[in-house]
């Protein structure tokens, strides 16, 4: 049982400027890197530095318009299907420069005067259409629920809802990012989300819960999350993607190490 380590450069080593996070990412022993959102940077540079240090870059999310201010983001807005055709371009742009493994498409909030079920169907519509514009390049197209204690009103909080949505597109080139963080705080199992997902898991992101902080910060009991990925067979990434209070303090690693985990 060993799966590789990321780092998400957009939460680890922010006393870095960006490109600089690469380097202290491999540094710091980890395999590869992933980002929330590249796009400030412009992808030849950023690319440049992936290759000096020899770190491939995991993945990237699309743009995600407002979400990230409190606003219903892009993916699920009925009036917002141009800018999300814009975000699509501008991520396909930046993946023909980086060939990321994945991209992430998030699905954002209920917007206000839109139904769930419109929201659902608006998601469903651009998750199927991102996930046939990336088959070509290689790059896997994933989805993530995210908990609506940390943001209310999101429109996928759970294994059962990212399972559902999954199934609603039926597509061979979207998959689930499971965020072990998010499903520990929405009270779920976290084995019980691991076989929810079994065979349609296409990343994973880890932190502790509650905190959001390193393994070992928390009570998450990741003992038990691995054991329930290595029985499902996933071979994918582990991507770390927490809130660090000392960007050098990676105790947590050798621990994993010594668990035979990575």
């Amino acid at each position: 049982m060993r799966w590789k380590l990321a780092a998400n450069l957009s939460l680890l080593f922010t006393q870095l400027p960006l490109l600089e996070r690469v380097g202290a990412a491999a540094k710091a022993g980890f395999d590869g890197v992933e980002i929330q959102f590249p796009y400030a940077i412009p992808a030849i540079e950023l690319q440049v530095e992936l290759q000096r240090h020899g770190m491939p870059l995991v993945l990237f999310n699309l743009p995600a318009g407002d979400m990230q201010q409190g606003g219903p983001g892009l993916a699920g807005v009925p009036d917002r299907q141009a800018e999300f055709a814009s975000a699509l371009q501008l991520a396909l742009e930046y993946a023909q420069v980086l060939r990321p493994q994945k991209v992430n498409v998030l699905p954002g909030r209920l917007a206000a005067g839109v139904d769930r079920a419109t929201a659902l169907t608006i998601l469903a519509a651009n998750l199927k259409n991102t996930a046939e514009v990336f088959a070509p390049l290689g790059i896997g197209v994933v989805c993530e629920a995210i908990n609506r204690l940390d943001m209310p009103d999101f429109l996928l909080s759970g294994s059962d809802e990212l399972a559902e949505m999954l199934e609603r597109v039926d597509h061979p080139n979207l998959s689930a990012q499971l965020d072990f963080y998010h499903m520990a705080r929405m009270s779920e199992h976290l084995p019980h989300s691991v076989q929810r997902l079994a065979g349609r898991i296409g990343h994973v992101q880890f932190a502790d819960c509650p905190g959001r902080g390193a393994p070992g910060s928390g009570e998450l009991d990741f003992a038990a999350a691995l054991a329930a990925m290595d029985s499902v067979g996933y071979d994918g990434w582990l991507a770390a993607e927490y809130r660090a209070e000392a960007d050098d303090d990676m105790a947590w690693m050798e621990t994993w190490r010594a668990a035979g985990w990575v």
